[in-house]
């Protein structure tokens, strides 16, 4: 007979937001092991979960008839947006199956890791997010659609070389990041999956305040006694100077398309849905930035 306690399942928990979702449920929400589910494609990279009590799964979501049986016995199930960005389209493909595979495998409420208006945003991936929320809703699901926010983190994939140079190329104006640390996130992702809710709902989890690129250069600034100017540049030169620091054309369109999203304000909105679903605050950008300096200065 079926526990009436219900089965958590986290996919993708060897990756960085997945992990600590894991964390999460076992430290901040006192999940009981035996009833997490972990999956991801090398299950000894999770060996530590597994020591703890956690069942760790494979499930490798470029072989989607795999994921039935990897889903088998969960009730609520985190599906973690996969990192396939290289090959357009094969992302919304591997999503679609998973929402497939839940519904087969008897699973009840999915929980989605999704971006801000997925449906009109001007970042180039939107579209495998808006396609996974449709996926959903046309399912036999149960569903909470979590759009998160830009991560804090994100800043260590241009702030070290800026700081190296002392210019910050950006083409995103005076648009504004509506930042959010991604352990802020992971306890979120941790609370809705735990939640006894079965309501069909879409959360937009941000920080309280939005950021322009020269804000927080203004802040980094300060923090590390290094000038840093932010250059406007238009996206076609953005392009051309990632490439021409090696990114691969594909990548290059990627990286160019957050700053054109923030120019026309599609990550800038504020909402209070992370304080309702987690009852707490938010991590704020002046908090954060002192204790996570080393990131942000570290070439990566």
């Amino acid at each position: 007979m079926k526990s009436l306690t219900p089965t958590l399942l986290v996919t993708g928990a060897s990756g960085k937001l997945g992990g600590a979702v894991v964390r999460h449920l076992l430290d901040t929400l006192q999940v009981p092991a035996e009833r997490l589910i972990v999956t991801t494609r090398n299950p000894d990279s999770l060996a530590d979960f597994a020591a703890h009590g956690v069942t760790v799964r494979s499930a490798d979501f470029d072989q989607p008839d795999t994921l039935s049986e990897a889903f088998a016995d969960a009730d609520r199930l985190l599906l973690v947006s996969t990192d396939a960005l290289m090959e357009p389209g094969k992302r919304l493909a591997q999503h679609r199956a998973a929402v497939q595979a839940a519904a087969d495998a008897g699973v009840k409420h999915v929980v989605y890791t999704s971006l801000p208006s997925a449906d009109t945003s001007h970042v180039s991936f939107a579209p495998d997010h808006w396609g996974t929320e449709q996926a959903l809703s046309a399912s036999p699901l149960g569903w909470t659609i979590l759009r998160n926010a830009w991560y804090f983190e994100n800043l260590a994939y241009s702030l070290p070389g800026a700081l190296g140079s002392g210019e910050w190329a950006s083409a995103a104006g005076d648009g504004r990041i509506a930042y959010i640390a991604r352990d802020d996130l992971a306890r979120a992702a941790a609370a809705a999956l735990a939640s006894v809710s079965t309501e069909n709902q879409v959360l937009t989890l941000t920080g309280e305040q939005a950021w322009s690129a020269r804000d927080v250069a203004i802040r980094v600034s300060a923090l590390t006694g290094k000038p840093l100017a932010v250059v406007d540049i238009t996206s076609a030169q953005l392009v051309e100077g990632l490439k021409a620091h090696g990114f691969p054309p594909v990548l290059a369109d990627v990286f160019a398309s957050f700053d054109a999203a923030t120019a026309a304000g599609d990550l800038g909105a504020i909402t209070d849905d992370y304080a309702r679903l987690t009852g707490q605050s938010p991590t704020t950008l002046d908090t954060w930035l002192p204790a996570n300096i080393a990131l942000l200065t570290q070439p990566h």
